[in-house]
């Protein structure tokens, strides 16, 4: 990491939008009200309200830096870049060398298309970091002009260091290209130590088709993606490689582009290594200048789920037209988001109109299939499990999941011979699948049936995932059933361990206490099992266990008790 970033991340954690910790009010002020809330608005993630409630803070306190910062980056992270200049401007007289200033005054002169402010300023020491400055400063010649200047800043960035060594270079590809010099950028594009990326394999494509060699350009593209099916970006490209066209060079169409794309890759980078918030600046800044680009929308949206900022994901993806290749995937994310917000009705119907609009789509009718599983509308996930599982046969391997969850939907609808089927061919396709192991022999268990294979397949599970708290119920249950109470307790008191607040396994441990006669620890564990909030069914039922013991229960049930005839 640069210094410049750590500092950047400095100013975030003294803003608190990354950990959560706005100063509070001095005593002098007389409101604080929309201190406090702009504090809890951090605490929560919640980008709107910490923009509304630092903004009213700044009526009472208007050269506060920090609260300066927190209406700028919030406003960033909104994709409000309107709204940000003025409180950029007097940021950056009270701390000239604010980075969150820098980020925004710098994005405005990028996005206006003000390449000779924009070289000024980063003359003047405006700064985000070294990598980010050097290459907007280069980026920024190329705008004016002047390429020999430019192609000398982009070979300076070779020792930029910090992981970004190749950006330089790559860059410097990508501006070669722009202005038609196909030769030059491929031989820059191709050089050894060059990583390759889904952006870089598609220039390197596109300039070998430029340069007539489509043949070549096929061939990295199977090389790089497979030869089997893609996204409909790489669809359509491999089409028209195929057809012989002149694919034109299209990863960046100005100097406004290529330094988008700067930002587009250090959030790239990145992404995972720190927080969220910090990389969403980037990601937002690279939608800013290229708001048409929608890897760069699905980056943002994808950084905001995360960060449960549901509805400003939502604004983001609805940007994507239907007509672009990126439309499924925006759709599905979309659903995705609407569903963790608890929107279930409209993310099952965004499910339905990508099947409906995309019939040849396999992954709108799992993803179909899998929110009407979740909703238990087992017989509608069954016809659209269908869908993909019939257009596709005989079967791959890779499908396996599919027969999984179609045999599961299946069990639940109470149609065991055809759940039974395909459960059976999801293990003809992967065998010693653990998941499908486990539920087929906890099937069997459970309907008392098979139960020397029920435990054979549970065994292979266990030794496949011995952390999985589920599958280790599933093992410790079968012995339960078996009447092998004694062998039952390690591995079920071992579930628990794996999953100490599931209300089911401590239920079951309960139960294979009673059954060895341990009642108070019995009584412990169900007791802990209602505590958990289990279905309402399960829970009546652990009530009765508890007020006339498991036996009686049984013996109600039809069942044959653990212990004869003792009543609790």
């Amino acid at each position: 990491m640069t210094d410049r970033a750590g500092r950047m991340i400095s100013a975030l954690t003294a803003m608190g939008l990354l950990f959560g910790s706005v100063a509070l009010p001095s005593p002098g002020l007389a409101d604080a009200g929309p201190y406090l809330a702009a504090r809890q608005a951090t605490m929560d993630r919640t980008f709107p309200e910490l923009a509304v409630y630092a903004t009213r803070a700044l009526a009472g306190d208007p050269d506060n830096p920090v609260l300066l910062e927190s209406v700028i980056s919030s406003r960033i992270s909104m994709g409000d870049f309107d709204a940000v200049k003025g409180y950029a401007s007097l940021l950056k007289q009270i701390e000239p060398d604010n980075q969150i200033a820098a980020m925004a005054h710098l994005t405005l002169l990028a996005r206006s298309g003000d390449y000779e402010g924009l070289v000024v300023a980063l003359d003047e020491g405006e700064s985000i970091s070294a990598v980010v400055d050097g290459l907007m400063r280069a980026w920024a010649h190329v705008g004016l002009g002047n390429m020999s200047g430019a192609l000398d800043l982009f070979d300076q960035g070779a020792g930029m260091g910090q992981g970004f060594e190749n950006f330089g270079a790559y860059n410097k590809g990508l501006a070669l290209a722009l202005v038609g010099d196909y030769e030059g950028a491929l031989a820059t594009l191709s050089q050894p130590n060059m990583p390759q990326s889904r952006f870089s394999v598609i220039a390197r494509m596109e300039i070998l088709s430029q340069l007539e060699r489509n043949e070549e350009a096929l061939a990295l593209l199977n090389d790089s993606f497979g030869e089997g099916p893609l996204d409909l970006e790489l669809e359509h490209l491999r089409e028209a490689l195929a057809e012989g066209e002149a694919v034109p060079f299209d990863v960046v169409h100005s100097a406004r582009d290529g330094i988008a794309d700067v930002f587009f890759a250090v959030a790239s980078a990145l992404d995972g290594g720190l927080d969220d918030a910090y990389t969403l600046l980037y990601a937002r800044i690279a939608e800013a200048l290229r708001p048409e680009e929608a890897s760069y929308v699905l980056s943002v949206a994808t950084l905001l789920e995360r960060l449960e900022n549901y509805d400003l994901a939502n604004q983001a993806l609805d940007r994507i037209p239907a007509d672009d290749p990126a439309f499924p995937v925006a759709s599905l994310a979309r659903a995705e988001a609407l569903r963790s917000s608890g929107k279930t009705e409209a993310s099952l119907e965004v499910l339905r109109q990508l099947a409906k609009s995309h019939p040849e789509l396999d992954e709108a009718h799992t993803a179909l299939g899998d929110a009407l599983r979740r909703q238990e509308d087992y017989s509608d996930a069954v016809k659209a499990y269908s869908v993909v599982i019939d257009r596709h046969q005989p079967p791959t391997r890779g499908q396996w999941p599919l027969y999984f969850t179609r045999g599961t939907a299946y069990e639940r609808m109470g149609e065991w011979d055809k759940a039974e089927a395909d459960l059976r061919q999801a293990l003809a396709l992967e065998p010693d699948q653990p998941r499908v192991l486990n539920y087929l022999g906890y099937s069997y268990l459970e309907m008392k049936t098979n139960l020397d294979e029920a435990m054979e397949m549970i065994r292979k599970a266990v030794e496949a995932r011995p952390e999985d708290g589920y599958i280790t119920d599933s093992l410790a249950w079968g012995l339960y059933r078996l009447r092998r109470y004694d062998e039952a307790v390690e591995p079920m008191e071992r579930a628990v361990e794996l999953m100490p607040v599931d209300p089911i396994i401590n239920d079951h441990l309960g139960d294979v206490y009673w059954a060895v006669g341990r009642e108070r620890e019995a009584r412990f564990q169900w007791r802990r099992a209602l505590s958990f909030e289990p279905e309402e069914d399960e829970a009546n039922r652990i009530r009765k266990k508890l007020d006339i013991g498991l036996d009686r229960v049984l013996s109600e049930e039809g069942e044959e008790p653990t212990r004869g005839g003792n009543d609790g």
